[in-house]
């Protein structure tokens, strides 16, 4: 049984879905931990402006479209 992965593939909905509740969550599930941590401190430093949901929709989007490098 082979691994599905990229655009499209239920990791990348999964990993969408936890962007959805913690922005930078689907990029840590998908073994990101650096663009994991700069989605989460941008989008927690500009929700105090109020532009913290610009950062959250491109952490969701990130995630539901990466594709791993083979």
């Amino acid at each position: 049984m082979s691994e599905v992965t990229g655009q499209g593939s239920s990791g990348n909905v999964l990993a969408a879905v936890c962007s959805f509740f913690i922005p930078g969550l689907g990029q840590l599930v998908q073994g990101r931990p650096l663009k994991a941590l700069l989605m989460f401190v941008l989008a927690a430093v500009l929700w105090w402006i109020l532009l913290g949901w610009i950062i959250h929709l491109w952490s969701i989007i990130d995630a539901a479209m990466f594709k791993p490098q083979a």
